[in-house]
């Protein structure tokens, strides 16, 4: 039995009391991390509640845990308690097919169909609307951008959630204008990207950030918040521009000089696009996973 996230945890955890199914869970996010008490949806109380739910019922009646990031297993064995040989960490993976290498052709096509033009320099971020993903920092960043470098055109997809509404009052108080565009729901990211010259990527925590993974295979210079997760595949000045969480500043900062210095940007995503094929192809995963499938069957059940 394979369960993700905390409810469905619970309930497989406890519909195989008894039996001799043995209980895989995927430990997807840095769930506990101490920013998230930020979040003026989270209640501290609420959440150590969960944590603790959490905790006994992974110590008591898993088999095992995946991990999708050593980030991960090292927050969720340090948060849960969880001895972290019960802890396999398999990557997630994307597609190469379905993404591909944009060419020139491709760039002026997605750029067509988005009506911008070929001297716009496009900013683009992709993940949902929620305090997690911190794109409140990128609308903040925008005007320093803007200020100088009038072509600059970002460009927000992803669906709307708990933070729209923080988010449109952002854009309104900072007179953004038509040049902050969201998008919402698309499922034509890789057109996205072969429009993009920078992939920006705020977020204040992550498990593992899979739309990164799409940039660095599309091989779009990645400006991103230096997180463990992502530390733990890119390198500052190697493979992308990390800056610190929470600093509009230094956000605008790493963009700019990715756009100013082209030949570095093509450099860092060439670099990107190595790792990503060195680590994060979806047969990769695959393998990955049916080995720890493997594994866990023959451990047998814990409850």
């Amino acid at each position: 039995l394979h369960t993700i996230h905390f409810e469905s945890d619970l309930v497989g955890r406890f519909a195989a009391v008894g039996t001799s199914v043995p209980v895989l869970s995927s430990l997807v996010n840095t769930s506990y991390d101490a920013v998230r008490l930020k979040d003026p949806r989270i209640r501290p109380w609420k959440l150590e509640m969960v944590r603790l739910a959490d905790a006994w019922t992974g110590r008591h009646l898993n088999t095992h845990f995946h991990a999708i990031s050593p980030a991960v297993k090292e927050a969720s064995s340090r948060a849960l308690g969880l001895d972290p040989e019960r802890i396999t960490v398999v990557e997630r993976g994307r597609e190469t097919g379905r993404l591909g290498l944009p060419s020139l052709e491709d760039r002026a096509q997605a750029r067509q169909k988005l009506g911008l033009g070929d001297d716009d320099q496009v900013v683009l971020n992709v993940a949902r609307q929620e305090f997690q993903k911190g794109q409140r920092y990128l609308l903040e960043a925008c005007p320093a951008l803007m200020t100088s470098r009038p072509r600059v055109r970002v460009l927000i997809a992803g669906r709307t959630g708990n933070a729209t509404g923080e988010l449109q009052s952002t854009m309104s108080r900072l007179g953004l204008g038509e040049r902050v565009r969201f998008l919402g729901h698309r499922d034509d990211v890789p057109t996205l990207l072969a429009a993009a010259d920078v992939f920006a990527f705020p977020s204040l925590y992550e498990g593992l950030g899979g739309a990164v993974l799409e940039a660095m295979a599309m091989e779009v210079p990645i400006v991103a918040s230096s997180l463990p997760a992502l530390r733990d595949y890119l390198e500052d000045g190697e493979s992308a521009s990390l800056v610190p969480p929470e600093s509009p500043e230094a956000l605008a900062e790493g963009i700019v000089r990715t756009l100013d210095e082209p030949e570095m940007a093509r450099r860092l995503a060439r670099r990107s696009r190595e790792v990503f094929e060195s680590r994060f192809t979806m047969d990769q995963s695959v393998a990955g996973m049916v080995a720890l499938y493997r594994r866990v069957a023959n451990q047998g059940g814990a409850g």
